[in-house]
This record gives structure tokens, C-alpha cells and sequence, in this order.
């Protein structure tokens, strides 16, 4: 099994700045890719951001120039710098894990249990 487990969110001003973070931890034997999604209310998820094993990135475009995802693979974290941030980005952010673990089965199912992050004056 692979656990996630995000941190980082909060309420934050329009302007404002996060970062959040997701730990992963557990029978990983290789990272094929982590992403953050988010859910906001009466909406559907959004994927927001990918970083692939060979460091490969990708943002939605209504995030694109504040938002950056990165890794630390000694601490097997990926983050998520959100910069710029307005009312609309507001809502639970989710990591997710595409692994194999050590027995070289691959999933791509895992998740965090989710951050809220709310954007308000």
C-alpha cells in the first residue's frame, strides 16, 4: 500500500501565496507520476498539475504562470506553489499517486485525503 498525506492549506487573501505539500510513503518501488487535483463545490475535479518520473511538468491552463509543481525525491514530497491566488482557485486539493510498488505492480489510484484551500478577503 502507498499512503498520501497533504498538508498546506488554509485560508489565504486574494494575491496570496500557499504551498502544498504531499507525502508519500509506504511499498513504493518507483514513481510514474504524482498530480494535484482539486474539487470545488457543486463543480468537477480539475486536474492541476502533473510532474512525471523524468521531471516533466504540466498545469491547467487557469492556473498556468501561479502555479508550480515540484518534487523532492529524497523526502518523496511533491509540492504544489501557488502564487497569485484568486476566489476561484477555492477548493479541496487532492494528491495523487500513479506507482509501482516493489513488486513492480502499478496503480494509479491512490489518493490524499485532501487540503482546503480557501481564497477570501
Amino acid at each position: 500500500q502507498v499512503q498520501l498525506v497533504e498538508s498546506g492549506g488554509g485560508l489565504v487573501q486574494p494575491g496570496g501565496s500557499l504551498r502544498l505539500s504531499c507525502a508519500a510513503s509506504g511499498s513504493i518501488g518507483s514513481v510514474v507520476a504524482m498530480r494535484w487535483y482539486r474539487q470545488a463545490p457543486g463543480k468537477q475535479r480539475e486536474l492541476v498539475a502533473t510532474i512525471t518520473s523524468g521531471g516533466t511538468t504540466n498545469v491547467a491552463d487557469s492556473v498556468k504562470g501561479r502555479f508550480t509543481i515540484f518534487r523532492d525525491d529524497a523526502k518523496n514530497t511533491v509540492y504544489l506553489r501557488m502564487d497569485s491566488l484568486k476566489p476561484e482557485d477555492t477548493a479541496v486539493y487532492h494528491c495523487n499517486a500513479d506507482v509501482a510498488n516493489t513488486y513492480g505492480v502499478r496503480r494509479s489510484d491512490y489518493w490524499g485525503q485532501g487540503t482546503q484551500v480557501t481564497v477570501s478577503s
